[in-house]
């Protein structure tokens, strides 16, 4: 079947490379029609951690909507907010579906959400988008656009129950800075994969911080384009995976465009029998990107024993000409310095273990720049060390 793309889209800024996959780490060229992607077994290489029998159908075909998400948008002055039809023009520019699950959510939304603001706007509050799963299946498609030298920050909220898969752009204009919070905090029987994809302008800066507590399984693929010289991305993530959880963090930053920077710093917490961790992290510097800055970082701390961390960072570099790049990447369980030192000071192992994870996320919890929102994150951190830290 041939691919469409959407009326009135461009591919200015989006990952075109002819016949050839977006990375070289997929087994087929992005596209927004499910029917490019074949059925994954689990050997591929995008697939193999993933454990496909919890993904409901959603990579096979054989999930049904038969269900829905309840989305509520709630904006200061200065945004536009609506409810569009899969053929606004306006969607799929960031860039298109990289797998069959994203291709799948693309090719089955009724409805989109789409969040403007307006040129030169500087937002005094945050824009909230809450994500309430209603039960059942359901696809979902959202679009946040930000106007040239606008500012914003932007908070998505997912909660309740559901079995989603979706896709969400964020296009960021020329000289424009924006913030997104993604919070996931579903039931523990819930299943969300997304890819969030962002085409980020020219001199102008994106920040994203994605947190993940809930779910049954989260499997959510970050990416990042630059349409023109000078852009800038910041991806930062914590994530605190319980019993049984599979949780699924697959970062992809394409640098295709001359003198722009990224940089990645993602932390996990495990506790519990067969809680299990993904990271990925790709970052591609293409020939045609001299001045490329970049850097990538994973951290994981292993609260109990029975949980399970596969960490994967990837440097491909194809010109010499940049300013610097490089990655890391750690797994460990406390350190007995810490704990002995804190405990010399009179402090309990309970609450001493508390404090270094504590620590361990107040860096990432700071990037999010919203009190009430750290509060709560805070909160829930807490409250999963009550369960088993001890």
């Amino acid at each position: 079947m041939a691919e469409t793309i959407p009326a009135g889209s461009t591919t200015d800024g989006a990952i075109q490379v002819g016949a050839q996959p977006t990375d070289a780490r997929v087994t087929a060229p992005a596209s927004y029609d499910v029917a490019d992607f074949p059925v994954p077994h689990g050997r591929e290489e995008e697939w193999r951690f993933t454990p496909l029998e919890r993904l409901r159908g959603l990579h096979d075909g054989t999930a049904v909507a038969d269900g829905g998400v309840k989305v509520e948008v709630t904006a200061p002055e200065g945004v536009t907010v609506e409810t569009v039809g899969r053929d606004d023009a306006r969607l799929g520019r960031a860039g298109k579906p990289v797998d069959r699950v994203a291709a799948q959510a693309y090719s089955s939304f009724e409805k989109a959400s789409v969040v403007t603001v307006a040129k030169d706007a500087v937002l005094t509050e945050p824009v909230r988008i809450a994500v309430h799963g209603e039960g059942g299946t359901a696809f979902a498609h959202q679009l946040v656009e930000i106007g040239a030298f606008a500012e914003a920050v932007v908070v998505i909220d997912h909660t309740g129950d559901a079995t989603l898969a979706a896709n969400v752009e964020f296009v960021v204009g020329d000289g424009a800075k924006l913030t997104v919070v993604s919070v996931q905090d579903w039931a523990d029987t819930a299943v969300h994969a997304a890819q969030h994809t962002a085409l980020v302008g020219r001199d102008a800066s994106f920040k994203s911080v994605v947190v993940t507590f809930g779910g049954d399984l989260v499997r959510l693929h970050p990416r990042v384009v630059y349409g023109a010289p000078g852009g800038e991305a910041e991806l930062y993530g914590l994530y605190f995976t319980d019993n049984g959880q599979h949780q699924e963090h697959r970062l992809f930053i394409d640098h295709d465009t001359p003198h722009c920077r990224s940089n990645v710093a993602y932390k996990g917490a495990l506790q519990g029998q067969d809680a299990h961790a993904v990271w990925i992290g790709d970052v591609l510097i293409r020939a045609a990107a001299e001045g490329t800055e970049t850097y990538e970082l994973n951290r994981n701390l292993v609260l109990t024993d029975g949980a399970r961390v596969d960490s994967v960072p990837n440097l491909e570099i194809e010109t010499g000409e940049i300013v610097g790049a490089g990655h890391a990447s750690a797994t460990g369980r406390f350190e007995d310095e810490q704990l002995f030192y804190l405990m010399a000071r009179g402090i309990p192992a309970e609450e001493a273990r508390r404090l270094v994870v504590r620590g361990f996320f107040a860096e990432l919890v700071q990037q999010i720049g919203l009190p009430d929102v750290e509060e709560r994150l805070l909160a829930k951190i807490e409250a999963e060390l009550e369960a088993s830290v001890a």
